[in-house]
């Protein structure tokens, strides 16, 4: 996807990357084990960031979870895991960023929810100190809007004001629009005591997708500074991978977006990085960025009673899957190769020609033969029992010729 159409954002460095402006829009993800344990803390930042995790979040919630951090940078480097590290604060992160001067050094940016830093005289106070550790360290700030912990003086405040005007909104357009007003006042207030505004990322968190739209779109329209796009809560399997995958293609293909979380509630044992994949695979879908080859292949139909394509596409996901670190360092242009497995006649010829490679199975009543396409031209004609392992080696060899790094 040609994204000429983005919102020009400022961009922000965060560690060894950088988030807006002309950057690639960037995946992130957090962890959800105790920052207190800093070995399976470490672990999961290895896994996320092997995964295709360009930023991790940590909590800091406490003492000892601050105290851990230089020991997870540590061990982080030990492992020659290079990725920016966040600090998560709520409630205590004046207190923690303060008392551990370590941890604010070593993180590479700070959350900070402006509904959480405290209420009255305190919220401003508290919220400065924040600002103030960052300036002295020289670390960017994601200014972190969420609708589930929103700023309630400044959410009564501007309920009061609508209430008293001879025509008021509806109570939820008060609440969007105290979500938006939250995140632009606190960017505000930080330019205020000193923070610098490439030193600034927005996010305004909701968990119904039109909502996130909504805001999304008037915060576009409101300020430069990089968003953080994400569903908070967005919930497990199925409907969180749906949900995101719907308010995230919508913005980012309005060219709304810099970095991107896909929060889903992971089942129980299940792999933490699962989030990661989404977010990817989100931005391959738009056309905005590649990370691996990826597969086309058709339903099924009464035409297919056959599963043989089924298992063929499966093995080849599974190849493509098991190759895909190899040939990041032999063939890094390859992910962007497409593979097409199709299941009879009626789109198999026309989908694979539309691939690199492709293959055409037969389906019900068709001649057990599976033409294969390269490039858009007919290239062979595979049948019998080794099937899938020719049409394998075929695509390994397409990969050899067409994306080594001498192309």
């Amino acid at each position: 996807m040609n994204r000429t159409n983005k919102k020009k954002t400022i961009k922000v460095q965060v560690g060894n990357q950088f988030i807006g402006g002309d950057a690639e829009v960037l995946v992130q993800s957090m962890t959800n084990t105790p920052t207190e344990d800093p070995e399976a803390t470490a672990n999961q930042v290895r896994d996320l960031y092997d995964a295709g995790s360009e930023i991790v979040r940590i909590t800091v919630n406490t003492r000892e979870a601050a105290k851990q951090v230089p020991v997870i940078v540590s061990k982080l480097e030990k492992m020659g895991v290079e990725v920016p590290l966040v600090g998560d604060f709520h409630y205590n992160g004046h207190i923690l960023l303060s008392e551990f001067p370590d941890c604010a050094r070593l993180l590479a940016k700070y959350r900070v929810n402006p509904g959480n830093v405290g209420r009255g005289d305190k919220h401003d106070e508290n919220f400065k100190s924040m600002i103030d550790c960052a300036i002295k360290w020289d670390k960017p700030v994601r200014i972190g809007v969420n609708w589930g912990s929103l700023d309630q003086d400044l959410l009564k405040r501007m309920m009061d004001e609508n209430a008293a005007l001879d025509e008021p909104q509806d109570a939820h357009e008060v609440l969007i629009e105290a979500i938006v007003e939250s995140a632009v006042q606190s960017a505000k207030k930080a330019v205020e005591y000193g923070l610098a505004k490439d030193h600034i990322i927005l996010s305004a968190k909701v968990s119904e997708v039109p909502d996130l739209i909504e805001v999304y779109r008037r915060l576009a329209s409101r300020t430069d500074h990089a968003l953080h796009l994400g569903l908070t809560e967005a919930g497990m399997a199925m409907k969180g991978i749906v949900a995101s995958s719907a308010a995230l293609s919508v913005l980012l293909f309005e060219g709304i977006g810099d970095t991107i979380r896909v929060s889903l509630t992971p089942e129980p044992g299940a792999d933490r990085a699962k989030e990661v994949h989404v977010c990817q695979q989100i931005l391959q879908s738009l056309k905005i960025r590649s990370f691996k080859p990826q597969v086309t292949a058709c339903p099924g139909c009464g035409r297919t009673t056959s599963t043989v394509f089924q298992e063929l596409a499966k093995e080849i996901e599974e190849h493509l899957s098991d190759r895909r670190k190899q040939w990041q360092e032999l063939y890094p242009a390859s992910k962007d190769l497409k593979v097409a497995v199709m299941g009879c006649i009626v789109n198999g010829p026309g989908e694979s020609r539309h691939a690199d490679i492709g293959i055409s199975l037969p389906g019900t009543g068709e001649e057990p033969r599976a033409p294969v396409y390269v490039d858009g031209q007919h290239k062979t004609t595979l049948s019998g029992p080794n099937l899938a392992s020719d049409f394998i080696t075929l695509v390994d060899d397409y990969v050899k010729t067409s994306f080594s790094k001498s192309k």
